[in-house]
């Protein structure tokens, strides 16, 4: 026995000696970084990559010494900030735009483009260059003075496209089934479980999605590349930017350059000789220096909330909503006396009605003491929509997803696998209804309606909130719901939203609402540091690390497939989501 206790006791040792170990090599390199600085020098040139996901809040604190060693994701509210301070600093003679692979959704794509065409007002250069250029990473780089490609490169230009998987036949044959019970002539989240192909509502709703998408993105490349929007539509039916040579004739792209030959624009431009190197700054180094500059000033306060990710009952994070942290920050701002008005950006598929409901209820305790404006990102729709509608006022960017004003509710069932596999489930109950449903026994019609009469409750408080928050009628708020999804442009045009813009805009709208013209921005919610998160959620580490691996042996297409089962399987209660997960390419 003492030889066992004594090991035990050497093995413990051993591993808290190897735990302080990685602690002190963490808290090493963090403050080696720290040290280092950001210098930025004269006659610098931007260089704009993205490698990361773009997220449109981090949430990061420059006072966390573990900031720079776990991040996976880059926020947009940051690349805004630095091409805003970009365009005024002395040092920076201009950007060099090398996009490839932008892993962001259009409508961030499109604020970061918004924000390189106002650097464009200080007379500075911006120029890009790409081996490989796919349609967002085109879109974004169209902006730019000249947009060059390697000569034995490649280019993507053949318009927008969604794929939908239908799983009906998967589960006549495996025997598990997805329950469904649903509202909304446009509900089609749960359509793959019902059919085999899609219906002509769905197909009609997609198809016109696409088309006011990319309506928005041909007519912003056209106005940036003087092209014309048929011209931009005969060359995506054609294939007409398939090669390199053809990509130029066709007026996509100024001209085919190798690096070297880029370079020496580059140098040109900035100032220097063709024996000098070019003076890079990467975007994530310059965001350092950029955060220190603040282009808000004031003693009064406007509180940009950020809601992002799918809506899930509980506190929230990063990548997903929660009522506990949105309303925590609703209820802060509110009884924060240098705060005047609040801007909710929402960038949420949807999720959880009953969570959409909660924080709703909050903003609307908000909205009676200070104006709320919302800003809508790539995805606004359902439950996201939900928490916008009672705003005082609602901007979303043209390529932004809204609507999807409806409910279901989808119930796993094995019992015709159970009874395939030999499986028999017996209940006993004290009451009639102490079994409320089984997943090892057929749905009951008593049960069904049940839940049927739950979700006609929800989509009529659902329809309430839309009619009271936009000033229409009952009637009107269910002819634009039915779970149909808009673009931006067609929900202005339908009084969904109020106006398109981006958040530097519904900023400027809350501090007029506010009657307020010099202000600071104070951003919430405070996320848990890196730190934290890997002292308080080593199990959430391990996830993610297996999740890594999944992706990584199944591919990316394969592993959104997987998270999207996954996500369907772990849904509790009455949604209010999107009606099917689109990765428009």
């Amino acid at each position: 026995m003492n030889f066992l206790r004594n090991l035990l006791a050497a093995i413990l040792g051993t591993l808290i000696a190897f735990g302080m170990l990685f602690f002190m090599f963490l808290i090493f390199i963090s403050l080696a970084n720290a040290e280092e600085g950001v210098t930025v020098k004269k006659n610098s040139v931007l260089e704009l990559q993205f490698k990361d996901p773009i997220n449109d809040y981090t949430g990061s604190n420059d006072a966390d010494p573990f900031a720079g060693l776990f991040a996976e994701a880059v926020g947009l509210d940051d690349i805004l900030h630095a091409i805003a301070v970009a365009k005024n600093d002395d040092k920076i003679e201009g950007i060099s735009l090398r996009s490839q692979f932008v892993m962001a959704g259009w409508s961030q794509t499109q604020a970061i483009r918004e924000a390189l065409r106002d650097f464009k007002e200080s007379g500075k250069f911006i120029y890009a260059y790409s081996d490989l250029y796919m349609q967002k990473d085109y879109f974004l780089a169209s902006v730019a003075d000249s947009v060059f490609l390697n000569p034995v490169g490649g280019m993507d230009f053949r318009g927008l496209s969604a794929e939908v998987l239908f799983y009906k036949d998967l589960q006549e044959k495996t025997g598990v089934k997805m329950e469904v019970i649903r509202h909304g002539k446009y509900k089609s989240a749960v359509e793959p479980y019902l059919e085999n192909e899609m219906s002509e509502a769905n197909r009609t709703q997609i198809k016109e999605l696409l088309e006011s998408l990319w309506g928005s993105v041909v007519e912003q490349i056209g106005s940036d590349r003087n092209l014309y929007i048929d011209d931009l539509n005969v060359i995506a039916d054609t294939l007409g930017g398939r090669s390199p040579l053809y990509a130029k004739q066709s007026g996509l792209i100024d001209d085919l350059l190798y690096m070297d030959q880029y370079e020496a624009i580059l140098k040109k431009a900035s100032g220097r000789s063709e024996d000098q190197k070019i003076q890079y700054i990467e975007l994530s180094d310059y965001m350092k220096e950029a955060g220190k500059r603040s282009l808000y000033k004031g003693s009064d306060r406007i509180a940009v909330i950020y809601a992002q990710g799918e809506i899930l009952y509980g506190e929230g994070g990063p990548n997903y909503i929660g009522q506990g942290l949105i309303n925590k920050a609703l209820i802060k701002a509110r009884e924060d006396k240098k705060v005047k008005a609040v801007v909710l950006r929402v960038n949420s598929p949807g999720g959880s009605a009953l969570t959409s409901d909660i924080i709703w209820r909050e903003i609307e305790l908000t909205k009676k003491e200070k104006p709320v404006v919302v800003s809508m990102g790539d995805v606004a729709a359902s439950g996201g929509y939900y928490i916008a509608v009672g705003a005082d006022k609602i901007f979303a960017e043209p390529t932004t997803i809204t609507g999807s004003i409806g409910v279901f509710g989808t119930i796993p069932n094995i019992s015709e696998l159970a009874g395939n596999i030999g499986i028999n489930a017996e209940q006993v109950a004290t009451n009639s209804n102490s079994t409320e449903y089984s997943l090892f026994e057929p749905m009951t019609p008593q049960f069904r309606g049940v839940v049927t009469e739950s979700i006609e409750s929800i989509y009529q408080t659902f329809l309430n909130r839309v009619s009271v928050g936009r000033n229409i009628s009952m009637a009107r708020a269910d002819s634009l719901a039915q779970g149909r999804v808009w673009s931006g442009i067609d929900a202005m045009e339908l009084g969904l939203i109020d106006e398109l813009g981006g958040l530097n805009d519904a900023i400027a709208s809350a501090a007029d609402l506010a009657d307020i013209t010099s202000y600071s921005i104070r951003r919430y919610p405070r996320y848990k540091s890196n730190f934290e998160m890997l002292m308080e959620d080593l199990s959430g580490a391990k996830t993610r690390l297996q999740e890594d691996m999944i992706k990584s042996e199944l591919g990316e297409d394969a592993f959104g497939l997987y998270k999207d089962i996954k996500r369907t399987t772990q849904q509790r209660g009455i949604q209010a989501s999107m009606p099917f997960r689109l990765t428009i390419k």
